[in-house]
């Protein structure tokens, strides 16, 4: 790998720290950060480096001059393959050259789209946009423009709209068991209340349910296809049927999915195609870009309401699009993200057998995460990213493989967690895992934050 560049020297001392830097963002930005995920709390509070001046391949410097290896989020699982890459930079330097915006439309929208339905040949027809929240807000405009109905069945995090946040008014808990507790529908119209109706994966009797309550009022059934446990023997099969069954949208979520397991959407190995598809994340590698595809009957529909954006007909996210898409497969990298998601959780596996620590590990591959079976789980994980900080890595209780993560990379992190997993077996066995810890334990979910 390619040793990073000098680092620009930061303009005072003020912002040498990233602590201290975020301290002034958290008085500035209401909540610190645009994205809950990226808030210190959530890992290692007062001591995450949270900023960064350089990234490229796995490599991270962040604003004091330290490198280090991210065996963590990857960019919240954008960059599938790795920071920086250097043919999709390279399209997205081209683009800059020739101009990102003007009064016509970039051809690069006309062929991204043709490539995606390539990709996914029940799909006919793309809309853009930049993120995965307005675009699944898209998705499920289109679908109740398609059927005059108010209505969504849903499962899983779909992101910050009105239309999923509306599941918690009037009920404050009905989306904690969809990935992230305690999110406030503050500043949601109460008129939206009862129109997000939640059921959970693999509970088709739950989405029966709310069929033959609302039936033909539903609009949309929301669901990622698959996210950590695989889909019940007929599952996916009976979701379809029923949608179809009564005239609501089915669209899958494959933000976080999506490239990951395949050049495309997961739904694809799994055999049952949507009506609408929603893509992020992975499908530029990092720039800002999204997609909404379906069917030709269901994304007509986006005509008969008002959809659109200045800054969805910007170049940059086309561009980068096509390079990530086309490397994607060219490079077979989805088996490539298998193979190191394996290793590691194979890894985790090993370590916390050979040290005593019991230690359950879920969800795909390239989408892996463990849990520590211990009433202190929260601080031992707390514990562990301190220490692996230390260690010069970013790590977490997940891991999102990328293209540019390699054996030795892997083998590396390996060392330095059987090490980490040995000192939280003795903190555990001296019962002194809190007294271990240089700050707050990190933060679960979305109220702990908030105050």
């Amino acid at each position: 790998m390619a040793t990073l560049a000098p680092q620009l020297q930061t303009p005072s001392t003020e912002t040498s720290s990233g602590q201290r830097l975020y301290q002034k963002a958290k008085r500035l930005i209401p909540g610190g950060t645009q994205l809950l995920s990226k808030r210190p709390e959530m890992i290692l509070p007062e001591f995450w480096p949270t900023y960064y001046t350089q990234a490229r391949g796995i490599e991270v410097v962040d604003l004091s001059g330290k490198t280090y290896k991210d065996m963590s989020l990857m960019g919240v699982g954008a960059c599938v393959l790795g920071y920086a890459d250097p043919d999709v930079d390279e399209a997205v330097k081209a683009a800059v050259d020739n101009g990102v915006m003007c009064t016509l439309n970039a051809p690069e929208e006309v062929w991204l789209a043709e490539l995606l339905c390539e990709l996914h040949p029940w799909a006919h027809m793309v809309r853009f946009a930049r993120t995965g929240g307005e675009a699944m807000a898209i998705a499920v405009r289109i679908a109740r423009a398609r059927t005059r109905r108010d209505r969504v069945a849903f499962c899983g995090y779909h992101g910050w709209a009105d239309w999923y946040l509306a599941a918690n008014l009037g009920k404050e808990d009905a989306l904690d068991g969809h990935l992230l507790p305690g999110l406030d529908p503050g500043g949601v119209p109460r008129g939206l209340r009862g129109t997000a109706l939640p059921f959970h994966y693999n509970r088709f009797d739950q989405l029966k349910a709310i069929v033959d309550k609302h039936h033909g009022e539903l609009a949309a059934i929301v669901m990622e296809p698959q996210r950590g446990q695989a889909p019940d023997p007929g599952f996916l099969e009976n979701v379809r049927d029923v949608a179809s069954e009564i005239g609501a949208v089915l669209i899958f979520d494959e933000i976080t999915t999506g490239f990951r397991m395949t050049t495309g959407g997961i739904h694809l190995l799994l055999g049952v195609c949507p009506d609408i598809a929603v893509f992020a994340k992975g499908l530029a590698n990092g720039y800002a870009m999204a997609a909404v595809l379906g069917t030709g009957e269901a994304m007509q529909a986006a005509q008969s309401t008002f959809i659109s954006s200045t800054n969805w007909t910007e170049r940059i996210g086309f561009a980068a699009a096509l390079a990530t898409i086309r490397k994607h497969r060219r490079e077979n990298v989805a088996a490539h993200l298998t193979m190191i998601g394996n290793m590691v959780k194979i890894g985790w596996e090993r370590a916390a057998k050979y040290m005593g620590l019991r230690l359950h590990h879920d969800g795909l591959p390239s989408l892996a995460h463990f849990h520590i079976e211990h009433e202190d789980h929260g601080n031992l994980i707390t514990l562990f990213s301190q220490i692996m900080l230390e260690k010069g890595y970013l790590a977490c209780d997940q891991f999102k493989p990328s293209f540019a993560h390699q054996h030795d990379h892997v083998s590396e992190y390996l060392e330095a967690v059987s090490d980490t997993f040995l000192t939280l077996a003795d903190a555990v066995a001296w019962g002194d895992v809190a007294l271990r810890l240089k700050g707050p334990p990190a933060h679960k979910g979305f109220y702990r934050l908030t105050s």
